[in-house]
């Protein structure tokens, strides 16, 4: 009796973690749903590529640094599991400078930016333009857009869940709100949408930090400068932070040339594959609720060294995250022509999207063993391992685009991205058995639960 006691206190703490964050994290994939479905009641298919093209290149861009968001959970994680509030604080200082620096890179290096981009997806001349315009308005915010990554991934890290949710909700809530003004209410097309995210990235920014004030209140402890410039925790975090920077790069490859094939087949087809492209989006923020929750629960049981700890949290977020993809499948599949039709009001974009919507029927079940992994080896800060393995996979999706789409089109260019999907999980599912052995076992700990148990 008492271990089903237990077992299901562990069930309701994955849950405190997931359920705030799958929440939070469906509101992002919602806002590329609104921006898809404003455009999408424009009257020509170019309005959906421009904005997909655009957010394309700062998906590439920001995914980049994601390491702001990841790295920081892991390492965040970790010091709250070993109870050291002042590695904490200095954890949020570095994450913010290190924000504060990229942006402002990335602000100085918008000219190369946006041409090297649009060389690479090689649209139509009408995408290129409004993809450009987009471009330059939403380019002002790179430094708040990473700035709200650091918070975000600090907020993770000491399991504030709610926190988190607050502010993404809150950032999604004020974009959607604007879009609809900007673009329904005065007219202003593609640069009201960029408008729209760039002012919302700007208010989360101000909310985040005012959070994270709060919370820093709340753990106590003090700010050491000392600890902040500390040489060896500074290698530690550039080290977990490179091989992640290299990691997302290579994710955001794989999804950046799947809009360029797609592009390269015509502004219909673009769109089209735009349009599922949220249906794998939704999936993707929606079950990694769940590897979040992994990740603080596993970087905690590390920083505990309590191996038992860990393969709770696994096995428990992970028979979670495999009930959530089947019912999504569920829904794409007695659902997905509606969801379609609510996003475009253009025949042949209509009709072109329900030609692939049984690639997005399935992606959820293929695609959430390997968020799942993601999340416990962000956790772990493995991530070497997650380095060299998504190098695999990319190569993998490459090469089946090349041998598939000649053959069989779009359903090849599909079949390659399912390919990059579970090479994914291969990749790191071979890797964990060692990750696993790397943890010490809380001899004492498991000696009383065991008594507890009898």
């Amino acid at each position: 009796m008492q271990s089903t006691i237990i077992n299901e206190n562990r069930h309701r703490k994955v849950w405190r973690l997931a359920g705030p964050i799958i929440l939070a994290n469906v509101s992002v994939p919602m806002l590329g749903v609104v921006d898809t479905a404003v455009m999408g009641h424009l009257p020509e298919a170019w309005y959906i590529g421009a904005v997909a093209v655009g957010a394309m290149i700062f998906s590439y861009v920001y995914w980049g640094f994601g390491f702001l968001r990841m790295g920081t959970t892991g390492l965040v994680a970790q010091a709250y599991g070993a109870n050291d509030t002042v590695e904490i604080r200095a954890l949020l200082g570095r994450a913010l400078l290190l924000a504060l620096v990229l942006g402002i890179v990335i602000f100085a290096l918008q000219w190369p930016l946006i041409s090297g981009a649009l060389w690479f997806i090689e649209a139509s001349d009408k995408v290129e333009t409004l993809a450009h315009s987009y471009f330059d308005i939403r380019v002002f915010a790179a430094p708040a857009a990473l700035a709200n990554y650091a918070v975000l991934g600090w907020l993770l890290g000491l399991q504030r869940a709610k926190s988190a949710l607050m502010l993404q909700i809150f950032m999604n809530g004020v974009n959607i709100v604007l879009d609809l003004w900007f673009v329904l209410g005065l007219g202003w097309g593609v640069e009201g949408v960029a408008l729209a995210t760039a002012i919302s990235e700007y208010a989360a920014a101000g909310l985040g930090i005012v959070l994270a004030l709060r919370v820093l209140g709340q753990i106590g402890g003090q700010w050491s400068l000392d600890r902040l410039i500390d040489p060896l925790q500074l290698k530690r975090l550039f080290v977990v932070n490179g091989d992640i920077f290299v990691r997302t790069l290579c994710l955001v490859t794989a999804f950046a040339y799947f809009t360029s094939r797609g592009a390269s087949m015509g502004d219909t087809l673009l769109a089209a594959n735009a349009i599922l492209m949220n249906f794998q989006m939704i999936v993707g923020y929606a079950l990694d609720g769940f590897a979040f929750a992994a990740e603080a629960l596993i970087g905690a049981a590390i920083g505990a060294k309590d191996r038992a700890k860990l393969i709770e949290a696994v096995r428990i977020s992970t028979i979670w995250a495999g009930i959530f993809a089947g019912l999504f499948s569920a829904v794409y599949a007695v659902a997905g022509t509606l969801i379609i039709n609510g996003m475009t009001d253009i025949g042949t974009v209509r009709e072109t999207a329900r030609t692939f919507l049984i690639w997005a029927v399935l992606s959820p079940l293929v695609s959430v063993w390997s968020f799942q992994l993601d999340g416990i080896f962000i956790g772990a800060t493995r991530t070497r391992a997650m380095r060299n393995g998504m190098a695999i996979s990319l190569a993998s999706f490459l090469l089946g685009v090349w041998i598939m789409v000649p053959l069989w089109g779009n359903h090849g260019l599909w079949a390659a991205f399912y390919i990059y999907m579970i090479m994914r999980a291969v990749t790191l599912v071979v890797r964990y058995p060692a990750l696993l052995r790397s943890v010490p076992e809380a001899v004492q700990e498991a000696r009383q639960d065991a008594t507890i148990c009898k």
